[in-house]
């Protein structure tokens, strides 16, 4: 497949989602993705409800894992690991996600795999990092969400209360800057002719993520209580009288524009909005205000009185409205494609568009040790070896 990371090699033994999915944002670039999974499969394949005929897909492990392949090996085991250390000296990249200490403990940690491959990049995902008093904590999303303060920032206007965002942020967040730090220093080794080794942890990317605007009032040092608390003002989110829209009036223009939309003359008048610093202060009167407008009109006639005023401004859509929306059509954003053992399958297409070295999806997910055979020739293994090896995968596998 062609891509801007044609030819590189990524060997992937994650699992779940933040390591799955960077590497899959690596493939839809064109890098060979191999996903080395244990001889029962990745466990988000049967993760919710199977879509396939057989347990070996989910729909989120389409999601995570399109465009891979896949060899089922037990790297617990001393053919499995002698595999593994085969396939790292033509690498260019492995990625895990086991808890710390874990690749160690197996003879395949960062130190020993790159005194012996200076070349390789060796990414280590992990929820809290490597060291700490929480080192040894079993972390999954919501963990991450109470530890990063997006718990907090969620929390209900009236009570306080902390609330979860109803998605796995923090795993698709991590993914995105493991993605891109393995990019950064697949650049540095071509100047240098060195590999490194990159630890990512979800806790680290959550709180540099919302440092921007959800820590303001923490940036300055010793004047910690300045800022007003952004959770204190109501969200944008606004009911019209058939639905909901969402809009903003952070700058001047765009608050004068608002005014214009409600036909109201005197709301312009409001000393309390006229400008950028009033607005936040009193966001809370100025949220309330807007609501009593746009509660009078269809979310149409809203749209439309915004749009000519030139206020950012959208519809609220459902999930099942997404794939029909119009500018969702007109970028052509969702893929369709055959996916072998469960049908036609949507998926979105990689956001990064690149006019000469494009991304794409570089085909469907692939079942458990679905190129076992092929990736085992490609390294050397003849074809007696190989059958002991995938005979004795079906004996641990339970299927003999």
């Amino acid at each position: 497949m062609a891509g801007p990371l044609a030819g590189v090699r990524i060997l992937d033994l994650t699992g779940v989602v933040s390591g799955p999915l960077a590497t899959m944002f690596l493939a839809d670039q064109g890098a060979d993705v191999l996903k080395i999974e244990p001889i029962a499969g990745d466990i988000t394949r049967r993760s919710r409800a199977p879509i396939g005929r057989t347990d070996e897909f989910s729909a989120l492990f389409i999601s995570s894992n399109r465009g891979k392949r896949s060899l089922a090996i037990d790297i617990k085991h001393p053919s499995g690991r002698e595999v593994l250390t085969r396939l790292t000296a033509q690498a260019d990249v492995l990625v895990q996600n086991f808890r710390p200490g874990t690749m160690e403990r197996l003879g395949l940690g960062p130190t020993e795999l790159r005194d012996r491959y200076p070349r390789l990049i060796y990414v280590s995902i992990s929820g809290v990092g490597e060291t700490g008093p929480y080192v040894k904590k079993r972390v999954y999303d919501p963990i991450i969400q109470g530890l990063s303060g997006f718990a907090d920032i969620q929390s209900q206007p009236v009570t306080n209360r902390p609330q979860m965002i109803r998605t796995i942020v923090c795993d698709k967040t991590t993914a995105i800057f493991t993605a891109q730090a393995v990019s950064s220093a697949l650049y540095a080794r071509e100047k240098t002719g060195q590999g490194d080794h990159i630890q990512v942890a979800m806790l680290d990317a959550m709180i540099a993520y919302l440092w921007p605007e959800g820590m303001m009032q923490y940036t300055v040092v010793d004047a910690e209580t300045v800022a007003a608390d952004p959770n204190d003002r109501p969200d944008l989110v606004f009911k019209t009288s058939d639905g909901y829209i969402t809009c903003g009036t952070i700058s001047d223009s765009e608050w004068q524009g608002f005014c214009r939309a409600t036909c109201d003359p005197e709301l312009v008048k409001d000393e309390r909005f006229s400008t950028p610093s009033a607005r936040s202060v009193n966001a809370t009167a100025r949220i309330n205000k807007m609501q009593e407008y746009i509660g009078r009109h269809t979310t149409a006639e809203w749209l439309e009185r915004l749009d000519a005023a030139d206020v950012p401004c959208a519809p609220i859509l459902r999930r099942n409205d997404i794939i029909r929306n119009e500018q969702v059509v007109a970028r052509d954003i969702i893929a369709e494609f055959d996916q072998p053992d469960v049908g036609r399958v949507r998926q979105p297409k990689p956001p990064a568009r690149f006019s000469v070295n494009g991304a794409a999806i570089g085909g469907p997910a692939p079942r458990i040790g679905e190129h076992s055979r092929d990736v085992l020739r490609e390294f050397g293994y003849s074809d007696a070896a190989i059958d002991t090896m995938v005979e004795q995968r079906a004996v641990r596998a339970g299927t003999t």
